[in-house]
This record gives structure tokens, C-alpha cells and sequence, in this order.
């Protein structure tokens, strides 16, 4: 390697007497001179970079005042060459480069540069978890979501929490399979404060105290018809009724200790009304997260199947939302705010990004999306059958939702993603 020789100043006085075998990268040689300056003589040294086999230059334990003062002197260490350009392949053409201003690509062209600029984020405090719960001790897997169980409240239940806990996903929402024995045409069952819920409710709290608990608020579980609602004689799904079974609902989950009430039933006037009802009751504290925009879908198949709670007549598309429509979300969002709600909710998720975005843009409220069974049983089946790789396509896909604007994704892959993204980490 090409060495350099450079004269010492003499108004540099710490390279007096200096030791080259002790120095940072320097080695001396036997090209050594002289100069005489002011009735003085120099020595001279020849710089080389350090060709230690370990690759890691060794510290000499010089002061920084002695390393500056060789660089002042011109000795200044070498480092490592300049890589060479790598060869393109055979027959590549050899042309003139595109002038451009702007090549977008110079800021994806390593992992590094492409963190620094991501955009969208996926934590697992983005996460909240759907659990279905059963009075059974045992765990009933769902034949329709695979991975996903019917958890005995005591026992399964407790030990999900506490794995998803394990990986930062402190968010839980809970759904329960109700015996058909307390089933009814006016689901008096959802208000029961020694109900399913509100015994999982208590009993989770005794055990995580800080554990954020989301509450499903419908009568459809509770329903012997299997809808929403009170069901009128001609079919009919009686509104404002229904409202007043939901408001009581609300406040026996509140009681036992549910952080956010969450009315999925899309009756007209019920965020107002429950607000009201859980102010009365001293609750002001427990914050309600509305379906606002919640589709008539055909993705909410394996979820009926969890729960048994496919409607006994007809469909919900009278209260329900049509998939056909956009600007009927705004709607839907303005009166929900005016109502009340503290957190504005999607469903399904993917296919409905639009919405998200439209409900992030026009309102100051945080946007949940909810990531419903269909789409978890998708991405399960079409990993099952090696048409997708199931991890990337769930990472992808809440990615998505997150960059649509979600806050945060009611998903059956919290747990799962969660140990993906700690996996990441580590």
C-alpha cells in the first residue's frame, strides 16, 4: 500500500520525543528523515493503514491532543479503499444515464434508509384482541377460524390474556356463546350482571388489573332470533325498544368493570343513549368505541359459526350498512360524534380501506378497524393450501389498515402478529 511522508511543524509540542511503536495506525520504517527547524531535528513518518487480522484496529491509548496533533502534522491514518463499482452482466447495453432530477428509488435502497423513512408503523399496542368466551372449562376450537377457540372463562380464557400479555397486547374484547337455554326474544340475558361477561370481566380484572377491556354491546348473542334487535312480529327490528335493552347492557358491563363500551348493533340514536345511561349511572369514565360504519358483509360467516349466532329469519341489511356505499359512512360518523363516541369504528377491515381513510380525514376521533373472520379465515386457509405465505400476508395486511389510518385493529392475529413483530425486534 502506497505510504505518504509529511514534515512535522515545530510549533506542534506534542510529538516531542514520540513513540511510533505506541501511536493510533502508525508504523515506522526504516525511511526515516530529518529536518532541521529552528536548530532542531524532526523525524519523519510513513502512514499505513492498521493490518491487524482480527479486522479491529487496536487502541494505543494516546490522548486526543496526541491523535489531532498527527493529523496536524500530516499524518493522517488511512482507512479502507473505496469499494469497486460492481459489474452489471454480460450484454447489459451501455448507454447515457437518465437525467433526472429525482430518483425516488435512492431512498429505498438499503434496510437501513428504508426504516428511517417508513411511514406507517405496526406495534402491539395497535392490537386488541377478540376472545370468544363459553361456560365450558375446556377450550372448543372453531372449526371455520383455525387457531381460534370458544375459551373456558376460569380457565382457557385467563392463560390467552395472559400469552398475549407476554407480547405486548394489553387489549382484549370479549364475545360470548350463550347458552340457548337463556336465549330470548328480548335477550334480558345481556343485562345479567352475573352473566357470562360480567363474571369474565371481573374475573380478568382480578387477575390484570391494567388489562383494557372492550365489550361487545348487541343482542344478537342473547337473541333466540339471532338478530341485533328486538324482533317485531312481521320482522321488523324494533329501533328505540331495542336501545333501551342495549343502554342497560352497557351499564351492567360497565359495573363489572369494562374499560370501553363497544354497541355493534347499528340501531339509530344508541351512542347518545348509552352515553346518557352511563353518565346516570356514574360511569363517566368508561369510553364507547362505535361500529360506525358497519356493513351488511358476507365476510362475518366464521364468526356467526363461534358464537351460533346466525339470524333465525331474513338478513340484517335493514340495519346493517350497504357495502355499495360511501358517502353514507359520513353520515353515520357525524351523528356518532355528536352522540358521544370516543372512538369511531370500521367493518370489515381490508375491503373496506376506503372507509377508514374517509372516517380518518373527516374526523378528529381515533379509527378502529376491525379485521373480522373472513378475512382471518382467508389468509388461514390460502396459507393451509401454500397459495400465500400466511405470516406476510397477515403483516401486509395490517400494515394496510394501519396506513389507511386505523389507530388500532380488532384482529384474531393479534397474538400471532404480536410474537412475529417481537420476533422482529429481537
Amino acid at each position: 500500500m502506497a505510504s505518504t511522508m509529511l514534515n512535522a511543524p515545530s510549533t506542534v509540542p506534542s510529538i516531542k520525543g514520540f513513540d511510533t511503536q505506541k501511536f493510533f495506525c502508525l508504523t515506522s520504517t526504516s525511511n526515516l528523515r530529518f529536518n532541521v527547524v529552528k536548530g532542531r531535528r524532526q523525524r519523519l513518518f510513513v502512514v499505513r493503514a492498521s493490518e491487524s487480522r482480527d479486522g479491529h484496529v487496536k487502541k494505543m491509548g494516546l490522548s486526543d491532543a496526541e491523535c489531532e496533533a498527527a493529523v496536524v502534522a500530516g499524518n493522517v491514518p488511512e482507512a479502507p479503499p473505496v469499494p469497486p463499482t460492481p459489474a452489471a452482466p454480460a450484454g447489459t447495453p451501455v448507454i447515457q444515464p437518465l437525467q433526472l432530477n429525482r430518483r425516488p428509488r435512492r431512498n429505498r435502497k438499503s434496510p437501513a434508509l428504508r426504516a428511517s423513512f417508513q411511514e406507517t408503523n405496526l406495534s402491539p399496542a395497535n392490537f386488541v384482541y377478540p376472545l370468544f368466551i363459553h361456560e365450558g372449562e375446556e377450550d372448543t376450537p372453531i372449526g371455520a377460524m383455525p387457531g381460534c377457540y370458544r375459551l373456558g372463562w376460569r380457565h382457557g380464557l385467563v392463560e390467552e390474556v395472559g400469552k398475549a400479555r407476554d407480547v405486548g397486547v394489553n387489549s382484549i374484547v370479549l364475545f360470548p356463546k350463550v347458552p340457548d337455554g337463556l336465549k330470548s326474544p328480548i335477550g334480558e340475558e345481556s343485562y345479567n350482571d352475573n352473566g357470562l361477561v360480567p363474571r369474565a370481566i371481573r374475573l380478568l380484572k382480578d387477575k390484570y388489573p391494567d388489562l383494557v377491556i372492550y365489550t361487545d354491546v348487541a343482542l344478537d348473542p342473547y337473541s333466540s332470533d339471532g338478530h341485533d334487535g328486538i324482533v317485531r312480529e312481521d320482522g321488523v327490528i324494533m329501533n328505540d325498544e331495542t336501545v333501551h335493552q342495549l343502554c342497560k347492557q352497557a351499564v351492567s358491563q360497565a359495573r363489572a368493570g369494562a374499560d370501553v363500551i363497544s354497541p355493534s348493533d347499528m340501531m339509530d340514536g344508541r351512542v347518545g343513549a348509552i352515553r346518557a345511561a352511563l353518565d346516570a349511572e356514574g360511569f363517566q369514565h368508561v369510553s364507547i368505541m362505535s361500529y360506525t360504519a358497519k356493513y351488511a358483509s358476507s365476510f362475518y360467516g366464521p364468526f356467526r359459526e363461534a358464537l351460533d349466532s346466525n339470524p333465525r329469519f331474513g338478513d340484517k341489511k335493514t340495519y346493517q350498512m350497504n357495502p355499495a356505499n360511501y358517502r353514507e359512512a359520513l353520515i353515520e360518523a357525524r351523528e356518532d360524534e355528536a352522540e358521544g363516541a370516543d372512538i369511531l369504528l370500521v367493518k370489515p377491515g381490508l375491503p373496506y380501506l376506503d372507509i377508514i381513510r374517509l372516517l380518518r380525514d373527516k374526523s378528529p376521533l381515533p379509527i378502529a378497524a376491525y379485521q373480522v373472520s373472513g378475512e382471518y379465515s382467508m389468509i388461514k386457509a390460502g396459507g393451509v393450501l401454500k397459495m400465500i405465505d400466511e405470516e406476510k400476508v397477515m403483516m401486509e395486511s395490517l400494515m394496510c389498515l394501519r396506513r389507511a389510518g386505523a389507530d388500532i385493529i380488532l384482529t384474531y392475529f393479534a397474538l400471532q402478529a404480536a410474537r412475529s413483530l417481537c420476533g422482529e425486534k429481537n
